[in-house]
């Protein structure tokens, strides 16, 4: 009886002591695998983003600009081939253009994003129709498997794209959220569905008069692609009802492109060239000219 009570004696506390390196282990265990998880906030369901701030002038009657800068976050973009990512570049894009409008001091203009940050596609629309904008411009970078390819392009809204290029640039742009389609909804009444297309024509028109302003102004001063000017279904532009247009300043995956996007003063360039359509367009826009 004495040597049983003994080895119980003896094993309660090598029991206790293996209990406790087994949990020590675990505890280990669970700390390496955390330091190797990337957590990814996201959006609470339902909420809406706070408006980002609106910079230039007070006077709430002066027209209002948003520049979108393509792409952020866990979303990069196209990727250049001397490891330009396409989110930093429109990043950078998208604050020369406001600068250069700033320094105009006629408009006032608002950022979707000014920092690395993922939005879905519908929240660029949501901000730019939240804030009463009068203009949206959504900056990005191209890439092709054809590194030759080369020059800005700027896009406006078609269901149907003008070529099959823009078809697949519209795919690219619009799998940055994993949304394949997307648009305001028919209106069931047959009047107001006449006079939602009315003003989607006149929209899409004023944003291809916008288009066509941007290459006008910038000929001599940036590279265009041989077909500056297309059309596709981009999701971003969708669901506004107001002018807009997509600009692919260039092609990340061309190595002139990629070093002229990454070289300030061709930013600044870029920015003046469409800070100048900008302001043609507006002053357009509120004498009611084509």
């Amino acid at each position: 009886m004495k040597q049983a009570a003994l080895a119980v004696g003896l094993a309660l506390p090598l029991v206790a002591f293996a209990a406790f390196g087994m949990a020590l282990w675990q505890a280990r265990q669970v700390a390496r695998a955390q330091a190797y998880v990337v957590r990814v906030p996201l959006p609470v369901q339902g909420a809406r983003l706070g408006l980002p701030p609106i910079e230039g002038p007070q006077d709430a009657s002066r027209p209002l600009v948003v520049i979108d800068a393509g792409h952020g976050g866990h979303d990069p973009g196209a990727a250049g081939a001397d490891g330009a990512r396409e989110k930093d570049v429109t990043l950078l894009l998208a604050r020369a253009v406001r600068d250069a409008l700033l320094r105009e001091g006629r408009v006032r203009v608002a950022l979707t994003r000014d920092a690395d940050r993922f939005l879905v596609l519908d929240e660029r629309a949501d901000l730019a129709r939240r804030l009463g904008a009068d203009l949206f411009v959504s900056v990005h970078a191209d890439a092709a498997d054809n590194v030759a390819a080369s020059g800005a392009t700027v896009y406006t809204l078609s269901d149907r794209g003008s070529d099959a290029v823009a078809d697949a640039v519209a795919r690219r742009e619009n799998r940055a959220d994993g949304l394949g389609d997307a648009g305001a909804g028919r209106a069931s009444d047959a009047v107001s569905s006449i006079l939602v297309d009315l003003s989607q024509s006149e929209m899409r028109a004023r944003s291809a008069a916008f288009a066509g302003l941007v290459v006008r102004e910038g000929q001599g001063r940036i590279a265009f692609h041989a077909e500056p000017q297309r059309e596709a279904a981009f999701v971003v532009l969708k669901s506004l009802d107001l002018p807009s247009a997509l600009v692919e300043a260039g092609y990340i995956s061309n190595a002139g492109d990629a070093a002229l996007m990454a070289d300030p003063a061709w930013r600044a360039r870029f920015a003046e060239v469409l800070a100048r359509a900008v302001g043609i367009a507006l002053a357009r826009q509120e004498t009611g000219a084509p």
